[in-house]
This record gives structure tokens, C-alpha cells and sequence, in this order.
């Protein structure tokens, strides 16, 4: 196989690197260039027109057994390691970053979204593709950026949670891609068009399937949660991040409506997500002359970004530079969160 880089040295020879640069190796004995290393080796074990054939045969054959795996839509290849070598920089031969195909891949999404500590961080990332990203998608990279997004769906029809968290995303989906085909054109993104209509079709589907999906009540009648006292109630509602979980909550029950208009909760709301300084530029008084927290709360929100936590996050070491999700890294090396 030829050398495709820019390297102008041929791959097989012999070099030295002098004060002059690089030069070829000479033979001591014979003075003439050395073209290969099989004079020094026994011919039995170096034999080159074998080896050439026995690495174009391994090549080949793992070629095959990938092609085979990702010929079909719904199926990837999996890598056993579950983390990315990120190098520090790029040369000629070879490329200082990942591409968003090889990172669902390597770093297994697949199996992230099975794992509550994971399943919100997954889908921010997917929210952050679709919104900026999807231009800039391979082939691949689209593939398994739609079989992930179906797993997210399924796994949300099956036990009913985060509805409202996938609908959002799937809205922004289709709203990107309605923007990227009719108003930009099909030359923007990579693939057919027709696939693209298709694909938002079947956003389509996925959105009216949840919109008709049908909470059912637990058949379990033992301690609920209007049965623990108020105070345990309320401390538990303290634990909700999101302003629209707990006008959910309220509309349960009268004495849950009760509970979520409490001040006090909406003020710690209002203090975990936004600084002083954006609290007191957006200050609004009740009719009774009070600070209305929960008003206040969703005018921030239309204002700034919300702090964002996760169970756990895609780390990336700065010692071996490796890229893999947080409770694979070791608790000694030195971490920066991607997100």
C-alpha cells in the first residue's frame, strides 16, 4: 500500500536522522543503501512477500467483519475499550482530534442512556448536536446519532419518565432540520435528502407517540407521597431543579398546590441556578409588597442559563489526555469536565 502522507520519506527504508536532516542508511561493508532490513534477518521468519500478504489478509478480514456489523441501520460496532486517546496535537500522520461518530462509538452512548446517572447528560448532548452540530455530521455520525435518539425514545415510552425532557429535544430536532432542508437547502447537510424527510417523519411519528402516551397509575397501595409529613414533602420538593417539575407537582393535589407556591422554596430555586447580581436586576414585587420568587424564577430563566448538574459527565484527563465517562477515570488523575 503507498504512503498517502505528506512525509517525503518512502515507508520501508532505512533513515538517519543527522545534523544535515534526514539521510539514508548506509552499509558498512558495501557502502551502497540499505533498501531493506531483510539482510539482517533470517529469510525464514522475515520473509517480506508473506508478511505483506498475511497484513493484507488481517486488514482485510477486519475490514469485512465491520463492514458486516455496521451494514445495517441499527447496528454499530463496538469497541471493547470505552474511553478515546485525544492527542495533544496533529502532525502529518495522523489527526489531533475524534470525530462525533467515533465518540458514540467508543465511548458506548448506547449504553449510557440505561444509566439514570447519565441519561440527562446524554440527551443535553444530543440537544447540543441538534441544535449547532448537524452540518457538520458524517455518515456514520448520523446513523448512530438517529439509532441513539430512537433507543431514547423507546426507553421513554417504555417506563413513562422524562416525557417533557424528550419532547423539547425532539422539537428542536425537527425545528433545526426544518430550517437546514427548506429554508437553507439540501446541499448544507451530508447524505440524500430524501433520507433527511424521511428521518424527519419519523421525528414526526416519535413526537405524536408521546403526545399520546397514557400515564399508568402504579398498582402498588402501600405509603405515597401526600402520605409523608410536610416537612418531609417539602424537603423532598427542595431537591427538584427545574421550575416546571414542581407547577407539575402542584397540580397533583390541592395540598401539593399549596406546598409548590411556598416562598421559601422558590427563593432557594431562584439562588441554586442564578448569582445576586442577575437576581437583583430582575426583581418583582407582589401585590402585597413582596419579592414573587416564583414569577422572578421564570423571568431568569428566559433571561440566563440554568445551572446544569449531572450524575456523571465525559471527563478528559490532562496527564494521558484520555477522554471516557467520569466513573471509568481514576480518582488520581487530574480531570476537566467537557460540559
Amino acid at each position: 500500500m503507498p504512503f498517502l502522507g505528506q512525509d517525503w520519506r518512502s515507508p520501508g527504508q532505512s533513515w538517519v536522522k543527522t545534523a544535515d536532516g534526514w539521510k539514508r542508511f548506509l552499509d558498512e561493508k558495501s557502502g551502497s543503501f540499505v533498501s531493506d532490513l531483510s539482510s539482517y534477518c533470517n529469510k525464514e521468519v522475515y520473509d517480506k512477500e508473506n508478511l505483506f500478504n498475511s497484513l493484507n489478509y488481517d486488514v482485510a478480514a477486519k475490514k469485512r467483519k465491520k463492514d458486516m456489523l455496521n451494514s445495517k441501520t441499527k447496528t454499530q460496532y463496538f469497541h471493547q475499550e470505552k474511553w478515546i486517546y485525544v492527542h495533544k496535537g496533529s502532525t502529518k500522520e495522523r489527526h489531533g482530534y475524534c470525530t462525533l461518530g467515533e465518540a458514540f462509538n467508543r465511548l458506548d452512548f448506547s449504553t449510557a442512556i440505561l444509566d439514570s446517572r447519565r441519561f440527562n447528560y446524554v440527551v443535553r448532548l444530543l440537544e447540543l448536536i441538534a441544535k449547532s452540530q448537524l452540518t457538520s455530521l458524517s455518515g456514520i455520525a448520523q446513523k448512530n446519532f438517529m439509532n441513539i435518539l430512537e433507543k431514547v425514545v423507546l426507553k421513554v415510552l417504555e417506563d413513562q419518565q422524562n416525557i417533557r425532557l424528550i419532547r423539547e429535544l425532539l422539537q428542536t430536532l425537527y425545528t433545526s432540520l426544518c430550517t437546514l432542508v427548506q429554508r437553507v437547502g439540501k446541499s448544507v447537510l451530508v447524505g440524500n435528502i430524501n433520507m433527511w424527510v424521511y428521518r424527519m417523519e419519523t421525528i414526526l411519528h416519535w413526537q405524536q407517540q408521546l403526545n399520546n402516551i397514557q400515564i399508568t397509575r402504579p398498582a402498588f397501595k402501600g405509603l405515597t407521597f401526600t402520605d409523608l409529613p410536610l416537612c418531609l414533602q417539602l424537603n423532598i420538593m427542595q431537591r427538584l431543579s427545574d421550575g416546571r417539575d414542581l407547577v407539575s407537582l402542584g397540580q397533583v393535589a390541592p395540598d401539593l398546590h399549596v406546598l409548590s407556591e411556598d416562598r421559601l422554596l422558590w427563593k432557594k430555586l431562584c439562588q441554586y441556578h442564578f448569582s445576586e447580581r442577575q437576581i437583583r436586576k430582575r426583581l418583582i414585587l407582589s401585590d402585597k409588597g413582596q419579592l414573587d420568587w416564583k414569577k422572578m424564577y421564570f423571568k431568569l430563566v428566559r433571561c440566563y442559563p440554568r445551572k446544569e448538574q449531572y450524575g456523571d459527565t465525559l471527563q478528559l484527563c490532562r496527564h494521558c489526555h484520555i477522554l471516557s465517562w467520569k466513573h471509568l477515570t481514576s480518582e488520581t488523575t487530574s480531570l476537566n469536565s467537557l460540559f
